[in-house]
């Protein structure tokens, strides 16, 4: 009995992989990655990506934008965990809940639905349960698919608008060609 107790408790030790930190509740000192915008302050589902050996996670005002962080070969650092809100524990689009997480592998998600997520582009809505991911689906539009099946192009493109460049004086462009023109000469 002693030697099947010790064995266990080797193979406890030998354990390779450390456990994935938990998730922690967005408080008003969580701030977007990339927007630096308190996450509480937008609607929609957000996220948070937990790095190897870095105390605090990123937050994210769009689950798309998490994703992408994840996917982007610039990306060098390890991840430990991502976290993404649970849609079908959340109150309302409005307030998606500041403690309702569930892991990213292990959610399903609706792509292509009429919503915007918190910084105003389409979002990648995740949900724990198939079956809410379906109701919000026939709802707003959009197609319940599982993370491998999202394509990089529904989460890399940064907006469903084309750019536009402002006309008129105040047109940033036509400033800086002007000051890489050489000066006339003054008489």
């Amino acid at each position: 009995m002693k030697r099947l107790l010790v064995a266990a408790l080797l193979l406890a030790a030998c354990r390779t992989e450390p456990e994935a930190p938990p998730p922690i509740a967005m408080t008003p000192e969580s701030v977007g990655h990339y927007c630096q915008m308190n996450v509480l302050e937008h609607a929609g589902p957000k996220a948070q990506v937990h790095l190897k050996d870095v105390l605090d996670p990123l937050f994210f005002s769009q689950v798309r934008d998490a994703i992408a962080y994840q996917r982007m070969p610039e990306q060098a650092a390890e991840i430990a965990a991502i976290y993404v809100s649970d849609m079908a524990h959340a109150r309302s689009w409005e307030q998606p809940g500041a403690e309702n997480w569930v892991a990213l592998d292990r959610a399903v998600f609706v792509t292509g639905s009429s919503r915007a997520g918190g910084m105003g582009a389409t979002e990648t809505v995740p949900f724990s349960d198939r079956a809410a991911a379906q109701a919000f689906a026939a709802e707003y539009g959009g197609q319940v698919v599982d993370l491998a099946d999202i394509p990089d192009s529904d989460i890399l493109l940064a907006t469903d608008k084309p750019a536009t460049v402002p006309a008129g004086p105040d047109d940033y462009t036509a400033r800086l060609r002007a000051l890489s023109q050489p000066a006339e000469p003054q008489p």
